[in-house]
């Protein structure tokens, strides 16, 4: 996990999609959107549950310890 697949969640967290968090990240969506893939199959996780109208987050417990460190990482 590298510092920068955090700053990703934390952005597609924050903007609970996909397209807006890769523009605030100055990247592309595909390349925003295979760095979180990659991030999910090496932790074993999924971070985010996608639909078509929106990215929410599982509500699983190792979903919430992955998440919590990376928003405090953020402050």
């Amino acid at each position: 996990m590298t510092l920068t697949e955090l700053k990703y969640v934390i952005a597609v967290a924050r903007e609970r999609h996909f397209g807006r968090a890769a523009e605030s990240c100055f990247v592309s969506q595909p390349s925003l959107s295979v760095a979180i893939k990659k991030l999910e199959e090496e932790l074993g996780v999924s971070i985010f549950e996608r639909s078509r109208k929106a990215v929410s987050s599982p509500r699983s417990p190792s979903a919430v310890r992955i998440r919590s460190p990376a928003r405090s990482a953020s402050a």
